[in-house]
């Protein structure tokens, strides 16, 4: 039997991307099949360095934040502020951004080292995260002020239009601290309130967001 060359550059992959092989209607050959959930760009929000916060509320500039989607991921890239050593955080609405106010139970660690391939460590930081507070939770903390310094990362909201359940949340995130040293934090926890979430703000503790982007998508 003859073995056929396949070229890579003619397989045109799109129309089943996010797909994979199931079987057909009839149950006598293959196709392609919806697999997995596909990400949808919702809003992308861009600091200039005039504020300390960028919020997306549900019905405001094209924000969709309800029961349409049962996740949200919000990812962040190159988040610079103007001072050294400044944390960006985030909190949770239920009354469209009137309020930044959900009572909150999280957990917080991180791992660091530093460029000197020194301070390599894991840790728990049992003063950053929160027991039913109401205030805001850190995600990235000390970012560097230099002009190459910056933070990154996810975070992951679940099921946020629910009345039902409580709102659970995952971020990871990395950054260049001010100590001179890569961070790696992780938070979980969740909201605890059964009211739809329908608005979410990101804030620095202290100055303006100088740089960065925060998209916003909806996974199906």
């Amino acid at each position: 039997m003859a073995l056929s060359k396949l070229n890579f550059n003619s397989l045109n992959l799109t129309p089943v991307a996010g797909k994979g092989i199931g079987f057909d209607s009839g149950a006598d050959d293959l196709e392609a099949s919806f697999s997995g959930g596909a990400m949808v760009f919702i809003k992308k929000l861009t600091a200039d360095g005039s504020g300390t916060t960028l919020s997306f509320v549900h019905g405001s500039s094209d924000v969709v934040l309800d029961s349409t989607y049962k996740e949200y991921v919000f990812i962040f890239k190159d988040i610079h502020h103007s001072e050294a050593d400044r944390n960006l955080n985030f909190n949770l609405s239920i009354d469209s951004g009137s309020n930044y106010n959900v009572a909150k139970t999280t957990t917080f660690f991180y791992a660091t080292h530093s460029e000197d391939d020194g301070g390599g460590a894991i840790e728990y930081r049992t003063g950053t995260d929160l027991a039913q507070g109401t205030g805001i939770q850190p995600m990235m903390q000390g970012i560097k002020g230099d002009n190459d310094s910056s933070g990154a990362g996810y975070m992951h909201l679940f099921n946020p239009g629910s009345t039902t359940f409580v709102k659970h949340f995952l971020c990871t995130n990395t950054l260049m601290q001010d100590n001179t040293l890569t961070q790696n934090t992780y938070i979980g926890g969740y909201g605890n309130t059964t009211s739809a979430v329908d608005a979410i703000q990101f804030s620095v503790n202290s100055g303006n967001i100088d740089a960065g982007t925060i998209t916003l998508y909806g996974i199906n």
